[in-house]
């Protein structure tokens, strides 16, 4: 990738007088409750079969001493994001004051060149029929919560997160939890070779265990496998 790909005017991470937010995941903390997806779900109705942020695992070891490893995923929110740059109609767009990505539903024509560049696989179409929800067949992703942190409040993940091992905050303010927990840990992120510059942090993972996504789900087998269950239990 070349130099002019790497930077960005519009980065934000360093810059002053202007927020940054970012997350930290401490996977020492994490237990795979999956308590961040189903907060997820709820504050979005999201559709099944497609995921704001999840939360996939391997198990690795060798019986009897074998454990899950598990890499909760979402959307980066890249200081230099490609969805921003390969959108043909400006529906993704990156907000100067927070560094949030975010999506124009209205904008929107589904034709998934965000989600071709996206090297995180964080996009997904939403289906053409829903019960709840009027958004319809355009791409969807994670917000960092947008809508709850302007009011204060942090994202619906880290709220219900049981073992605390996601932190939300300011990563330009130096006094944040956020930007000491950067400053005192090694952490990684993934596919730094992208230049991506993303703010989504992980504080013991795995460089060698960390390039897989939602292909750890078959949506459509993990979609049946749901359906039978459901008709199973609810039949008189």
């Amino acid at each position: 990738m070349s130099e002019e790909l790497r930077l960005s005017a519009r980065e934000t991470r360093g810059k002053p007088g202007v927020r940054r937010y970012a997350m930290v995941i401490d996977l020492r903390r994490c237990i795979g409750c999956d308590a961040c997806m189903v907060a997820c779900k709820a504050e979005y109705d999201v559709p099944l079969g497609v995921f704001r942020t999840w939360v996939p695992y391997r198990v690795v070891g060798k019986y009897p001493t074998v454990k899950k490893q598990f890499l909760p995923r979402l959307c980066n929110h890249c200081d230099d994001p490609p969805c921003v740059r390969s959108c043909p109609v400006g529906a993704t767009y990156k907000v100067e004051d927070g560094g949030f990505v975010l999506q124009d539903y209205d904008r929107c024509i589904g034709c998934k060149a965000c989600m071709a560049s996206c090297p995180y696989n964080a996009r997904f179409m939403l289906p053409e029929h829903r019960t709840r929800s009027n958004i319809t067949s355009v791409v969807d992703k994670c917000t960092f919560c947008h809508h709850r942190v302007v009011q204060g409040l942090v994202p619906a993940c880290v709220q219900t997160c049981v073992g605390r091992a996601r932190v939300f905050g300011d990563i330009n303010d130096p006094s944040s939890e956020v930007s000491r927990l950067v400053a005192r840990h090694a952490t990684q992120v993934l596919r730094p070779e992208q230049g991506t510059k993303p703010q989504v942090f992980y504080i013991g993972a795995d460089r060698n265990m960390t390039e897989y996504g939602r292909d750890v789900y078959d949506a459509r087998e993990a979609l049946d496998d749901e359906r039978a269950v459901f008709n199973r239990n609810h039949t008189i």
